[in-house]
């Protein structure tokens, strides 16, 4: 392997670590912005709505842009303005500059989210075999280093606005940098004068349903983890709060084993089994009345729907000429899930309980194994990375006949 293309691999997985860090830096500080402003939790969910339609926007806007300047210039000037925004919200001196502030910052980050998994792409496309989990890894790591850092900023007394800034300084250079080792993406074949638009094939809608479910079961655990372990399961608030990052080191360690995984089971295959995983895991963890089994539960739930959004934004990557205008279409369904989830839950636990409102994610995990049957077949040791245009055009083998 080059030593160009371990370049780009290493840069793009770090890009993903910074990505991680913003974003889990602006979430880790939330409580510090609700404190520092006086919000309402409606007024916090306001702010993070306008994050998440911002992101929203952006990414169903990308498809063109994404087709014209590819992945590395949107990286180039996407991450460093993400860094910038962040900054932004820390100063912000009331709710409505907030709002806006958070707007600007989930409009860039949508992005660099983008840009960052089209780039991802187009360096497994190079390697000729699964990265992608290892590259969502990063983010993992990201998340979970601005949590720890957080922490540390709030024992020692830094204030909010100095954490926001201080990761800002050091994210918008390093982000520069980072993208001058960036593969650029591959060209698609020029269409002649007057030919008609090529529409986005369908399994690019596909691929953007099961990323819609697979986000839409970790936002849930995201907003409601923490609420159902208190109020529901029973167990003590500090006990509680340890929901959320043993869910993500489930998700941290299947995506680092996720790309090996793959390999060898296929894609298709491993999607399905993460699926009825995630089905299974999330009915044992709303069933239970045990601490015992509800907080290892929640690592259950991150092992096992951690590599089903990578797995889609790879193949999404590979089901047209170039990989930014599919995983655009595919990351912006995938938002909207992550945004849909809380509220959809929020509204059925007010009708019933959280308890039944959590079994959406049940249901989410099997309609991600069913929807996974109608992606293209593949041998078990297929690299996952093989155009799926190509395969879709492959012909079926000729059935081998045991007669002499």
């Amino acid at each position: 392997m080059t030593r160009v293309l371990r370049i780009a691999r290493t840069r793009a997985a770090l890009t993903f670590v910074l990505a991680g860090l913003m974003c889990g830096t602006f979430t880790a500080r939330i409580p510090a912005l609700t404190d520092k402003l006086g919000l309402s939790e409606a007024s916090v969910g306001v702010v993070l709505l306008a994050w998440g339609l911002g992101a929203l926007v952006t990414m169903q806007s990308l498809r063109g842009v994404m087709a014209r300047a590819g992945s590395r210039a949107v990286l180039r000037a996407g991450a460093p303005l993400s860094a910038v925004s962040l900054a932004g919200i820390a100063f912000a001196p009331s709710l409505p500059w907030a709002v806006a502030a958070a707007a600007l910052f989930g409009m860039a980050f949508g992005t660099v989210d983008v840009a960052m998994n089209a780039q991802g792409s187009t360096v497994e496309r190079a390697y000729g075999r699964p990265l992608m989990n290892g590259m969502h890894a990063g983010w993992c790591v990201g998340a979970i280093s601005a949590g720890a850092l957080g922490t540390l900023a709030i024992t020692a007394g830094v204030s909010f606005e100095a954490n926001l800034v201080a990761v800002a300084v050091v994210s918008a250079p390093m982000a520069f940098l980072l993208s001058r080792g960036f593969l650029p993406d591959p060209v698609a074949p020029a269409a002649s004068p007057g030919a008609p638009r090529r529409a986005m094939p369908p399994v690019v809608y596909l691929l953007g349903a099961i990323a819609f479910g697979a986000f839409m079961v970790e936002g849930a655990v995201a907003d409601w983890n923490g609420l159902f372990l208190r109020d529901t399961v029973g167990v003590p608030e500090a006990v509680a709060a340890l929901g959320y990052p043993i869910f993500e080191a489930g998700m941290l360690i299947a995506r680092l084993a996720g790309d090996r995984l793959r390999a060898r089971l296929g894609t298709r295959r491993l999607i399905i089994a993460s699926g009825l995983g995630t089905s299974a895991s999330f009915a044992l963890v709303i069933v239970t009345a045990s601490p015992l089994v509800a907080i290892p539960g929640m690592l259950l739930i991150g092992l096992t729907v951690a590599t089903v959004s990578p797995m889609a934004m790879s193949l999404a990557g590979t089901a047209t000429a170039t990989p930014g205008p599919a995983i655009a279409q595919t990351g912006a369904m995938g938002y909207a899930g992550l945004l849909l989830g809380p509220v959809v839950i929020g509204f059925l636990s007010h009708a019933a309980t959280l308890r039944t409102a959590l079994g959406v994610a049940v249901v989410l995990g099997a309609l991600i194994a069913a929807a996974a049957r109608f992606l293209p077949r593949e041998p078990a040791a297929v690299t996952g990375v093989q155009p799926l245009r190509e395969r879709a055009a492959e012909p079926e083998p000729e059935p081998v006949s045991l007669a002499a």
